[in-house]
């Protein structure tokens, strides 16, 4: 039976649990009106420990003992669970998911894993995870400090944390025959982000300004639509001048080249006439190198550096909002549908399989589309840089 007694002034409950003593500390001070508030407590917390039905965290969510009766309940499931553990099974796992990855996505896949999946599930049998505890476990990673300050995980972040889980679980289930806990648990949803691209006079305005060693690389940027993997790891073999065409065939991640990640970037984007004259001029600079855009030594750019030492101090200068280098990705696909071009032929520039992405970030930069190729863009970049060439003179 459990009793009510006192320490300091202050009121505890002295019980047993699952043949443990247990006392458990209030802020209470020893008057009568607390001994009744607190015998109620005692008489449910009695009936439950007779039914079994008891759940310890629930009364004292801040109590050690919460994490000792974790544990030895885990060990019980263990023992008699016919499924490994969590943390042996998710080893075997990563082993056999391994060759089909990217080393780059190897490694934040591991990361994920040591540091959100392990601490909560390791220590489980596969078959005593329950949706309960993935819904539990979702609810803490919401509260989590974010890369920001005074900022939590966001819900991609958390998405992101949650899809090895899901993927390890609905494995582990078709091996040894369980049913699966992730189940009907739909993603967090992801608020949408506007696109902030630059204006064609934006534009112009930073390859004005930009040093001279970089003004080659942001006009590619901007006037091609290539990601930033795929600018730093464009190489002078994928160029092909006589054909005015860039083959994007790979991607510079974390310092190491690889294949483009699927079908649709593996592409091949069009040349317009300042694309060219930037590729033609750079190739003096860096042609007999492997690397389109390179240092001093050959080595392919640091983005980091270039985006910290160049493209920030450049946009304070130029008094433009902060915005990231990806923005450049971003204008080319609002210029080109300024200019009219096909959604089409826009998409397979962008390496997007189809139209649908297109519509679903742009759709407010998108005109009367009649164009069916590059021309159209040709034209209203050609006419803006040579009035300003005008102006000059």
């Amino acid at each position: 039976m459990a009793s009510i007694n006192q320490k300091n002034g202050k009121l505890f409950l002295d019980f047993r649990y699952s043949g443990v003593r247990c006392k458990e500390y209030t802020k209470l001070e020893d008057t009568p009106a607390n001994r009744r508030r607190l015998n109620k407590v005692k008489e449910r917390l009695e009936a439950e420990i007779t039914l079994g039905t008891l759940d310890y965290a629930q009364y004292f969510p801040n109590s050690k003992m919460v994490e000792r009766f974790k544990r030895r309940d885990d060990a019980v499931q263990a023992h008699f669970s016919k499924t490994p553990l969590f943390k042996d099974f998710t080893k075997t796992w990563l082993c056999e998911m391994e060759p089909q990855w990217r080393s780059s996505y190897k490694k934040s896949t591991q990361l994920t894993i040591d540091r959100y999946l392990m601490p909560e599930f390791g220590h489980k049998p596969l078959d005593c995870i329950t949706k309960a505890d993935i819904l539990e476990f979702r609810a803490k990673l919401v509260t989590q400090p974010g890369i920001r300050k005074n900022t939590t995980l966001s819900p991609s972040r958390v998405n992101h944390i949650l899809m090895p889980l899901r993927m390890i679980l609905n494995e582990a289930a078709d091996r040894y025959d369980f049913q699966t806990p992730y189940r009907n648990i739909k993603p967090l949803k992801v608020p949408r982000t506007d696109v902030e691209p630059f204006d064609l006079s934006e534009v112009q305005l930073i390859l004005d300004t930009v040093r001279a060693d970089f003004r080659n690389y942001y006009t590619v940027r901007f006037f091609t639509g290539l990601r930033t993997a795929e600018i730093d790891g464009l190489q002078w073999q994928h160029v092909d001048l006589k054909r005015k065409q860039i083959l994007v065939r790979q991607a510079l991640v974390e310092g190491e080249l690889v294949y483009t990640k699927n079908d649709g970037s593996f592409r091949t984007v069009d040349m317009s006439s300042l694309v060219y004259d930037a590729l033609v001029e750079q190739q003096k600079a860096t042609g007999d190198q492997d690397f389109v855009f390179c240092n001093s030594v050959g080595a392919p750019l640091r983005h980091n550096d270039v985006t910290k030492k160049v493209w920030h101090p450049l946009l304070r200068l130029l008094g433009l909002k902060p915005r990231r280098p990806y923005q450049t990705r971003h204008t080319a696909a609002t210029l080109w549908l300024a200019a009219g071009e096909s959604p089409e032929w826009i998409a397979r520039q962008m390496g997007h399989t189809s139209t649908e992405m297109l519509f679903t970030v742009y759709s407010r930069y998108v005109p009367n589309l009649t164009r069916q190729d590059g021309s159209a863009f040709e034209r209203l970049i050609t006419q803006q840089f040579k009035e300003k060439e005008h102006e000059e003179i």
